[in-house]
């Protein structure tokens, strides 16, 4: 079933929040939108009274938010995921700006779960978990001072999420009719952790020594934005190039 509104299916996670006021703080940003699921990956402090304080009224996004462990467990079941960062890196990725990456998600949404990633407050997210995202978003910012507070950030995405959503603009980059075949991130996660080791079994990847390989990998992956059927296709082509057990006869 669908949900009432593309808004229901998006998720904000935050991940390694250090203050708990800014927690607080997105969670009224997003209330003011039109969302209301909050994702925290092991944040410093939570519950925590400064959070409920900057939170005002949008304390029941607080009270139904739900803490993970691991980022896994934050977007594994969804669909579409999006990382926001301002830090140019070593390795290309796709990289899109608010606007777009709002209409991406929302057209997704309409079917199934997304979730747009924030990371620490001063080092913001990992190469680790923007490799888990098929999307890399970008604020642009005065480059003399480009750093956003990450309500301000949670703000801003948020407001491009409402704007696709009153403007009714949400046709994104793919056929809606294909939406429902998508491979949600735990199934591209399991594809990923296959290949890595068809990768190293094959001798193609030294563990020891893996620089970037595998990074390389999962952002070639991230810009197909695979389907289920792909993804079941890819993992029974490693099965069968897998070395097999010999058995005497």
């Amino acid at each position: 079933m669908n949900p009432a509104t593309p808004l229901d299916n998006v998720r904000i996670v935050l991940s390694h929040t250090s203050h708990p006021g800014n927690i607080g703080a997105a969670a009224r940003s997003m209330k003011t939108m039109g969302l209301d699921k909050l994702y925290l990956v092991n944040p410093k402090s939570f519950p925590d009274s400064e959070a409920d304080a900057r939170a005002s009224n949008a304390r029941d996004i607080l009270e139904t938010a739900r803490v993970c462990s691991t980022l896994e467990e934050a977007i594994g079941d969804t669909f579409l995921a999006a990382a926001l960062t301002a830090r140019r890196r070593d390795l290309p990725h796709p990289t899109c700006s608010a606007r777009q990456a709002a209409m991406e998600l929302m057209q997704h949404a309409r079917h199934h779960p997304v979730a747009l990633l924030f990371g620490r407050e001063s080092a913001g997210l990992t190469s680790a978990e923007i490799s888990h995202c098929q999307l890399t978003v970008h604020i642009p910012a005065n480059p003399a001072y480009s750093s956003l507070n990450l309500a301000a950030a949670v703000q801003i995405m948020a407001y491009e999420l409402r704007m696709v959503l009153e403007e009714d603009a949400a046709t994104a980059h793919c056929s809606a009719s294909r939406l429902p075949d998508a491979a949600s991130l735990h199934e591209i996660e399991g594809f990923h952790c296959h290949l890595e080791q068809v990768m190293i079994h094959s001798g193609f990847m030294d563990p020891e020594q893996p620089k970037h390989l595998m990074r390389r990998m999962r952002r070639l992956f991230a810009r197909t934005r695979l389907e289920k059927e792909e993804v079941n296709i890819l993992r029974g082509l490693l099965a069968a190039v897998s070395p097999k057990k010999r058995t005497d006869g």
